[in-house]
């Protein structure tokens, strides 16, 4: 029989920047032109089959998050963010054409790192790429800033179009399998996307 693994995934970002639409894409292939500010926790469940292995993902689609909880006590004060510091996997979404999304995600990311003892995996995604024209800084400057500095996944996306979302949860989950059997909190994104088979169920 075959053993199915979990990967609980939290997708946090500020206001606005379509991780609501990124997991319905995912998950449903579907998106809504009106936005809707996400008021309560939500939880998404998908199956993947990758190099024939299967996978359960749950996904958090959370409320504004103004500052990640330090301890279990602050995260369970407030119900919608309880379950977030079980995660150990991040998804950290910024909108491409604006540099006060990508400033709120570099904050989340560090306070995610000065709250955990264990060094969680984390990928930073730029989305809204059909409106790459408006962007605020050029992809490669962003990607080389992320990888490098910040030792974490990076990918750009249109959740409108539905642009390399598939591609996100296929590299998150090699890199989930990758980690754990190296033992090493660094990612390299993309390097056996090409080798490797993904379907969702």
């Amino acid at each position: 029989m075959t053993m199915v693994q979990t990967v609980q995934v939290a997708v946090l970002g500020a206001p606005g920047v379509g991780k609501t639409s990124i997991i319905r894409q995912f998950v449903a292939q579907e998106f809504r032109e009106e936005y809707t500010p996400t008021e309560s926790r939500q939880l998404y469940r998908a199956s993947a089959v990758l190099s024939e292995r299967m996978y359960e993902l749950l996904i958090l689609d959370l409320p504004n998050l103004p500052r990640y909880p330090v301890s279990a006590v602050q995260e369970w004060l407030d119900p919608r963010f309880r379950g977030l510091r079980n995660s150990r996997v991040f998804i950290l979404v910024f909108d491409i054409c604006s540099p006060e999304s990508f400033h709120h995600v570099k904050q989340l990311r560090q306070q995610i790192l000065d709250s955990t003892s264990k060094p969680p995996l984390i990928v930073v995604v730029g989305n809204k790429r059909d409106q790459q024209k408006h962007r605020f800084v050029p992809r490669h400057v962003l990607s080389l800033l992320v990888k490098k500095s910040w030792k974490c996944g990076y990918l750009e996306c249109s959740a409108r179009n539905n642009w390399h979302i598939l591609l996100l949860f296929k590299e998150l989950l090699i890199s989930t399998t990758t980690r754990s059997r190296s033992h090493t909190s660094s990612i390299c994104l993309q390097g056996a996307l090409h080798r490797e088979r993904c379907s969702i169920m």
